[in-house]
């Protein structure tokens, strides 16, 4: 299994929106991609503004299949708008 972290901070004011955008794209990952094992957006309790999506897949080819769908693509431009910096995206082997 692959485990993502994703840091995602977003400008003041923008939360909602950046949410709703999101909140669209986790439910498309949840209906079209079996190799998708976990995708789900959090907040931090002590980051003003700062969010963290947590991800985990079956193999590399589900990371690779997410990354090509046509509706991340389009989520990324439509989330591009709210942020307040590039997103820092850590990739982790499981410990089986």
């Amino acid at each position: 299994m692959i485990g993502i972290v994703a840091v995602i901070k977003v400008q003041e004011g923008k939360g909602p929106d950046f949410e709703a955008v999101f909140l669209d794209l986790a439910g498309k990952v949840r209906a079209n991609e079996p190799g998708n094992l976990l995708y789900q957006l959090t907040k931090s309790r002590t980051e003003a503004n700062t969010y963290k999506v947590l991800e985990l897949y079956k193999d590399q080819d589900a990371v690779v299949a997410h990354g090509g769908t046509d509706y991340f693509k389009a989520s990324g431009r439509a989330m591009g708008a709210f942020l307040a910096g590039r997103p820092e995206v850590e990739y982790l082997d499981a410990v089986v």
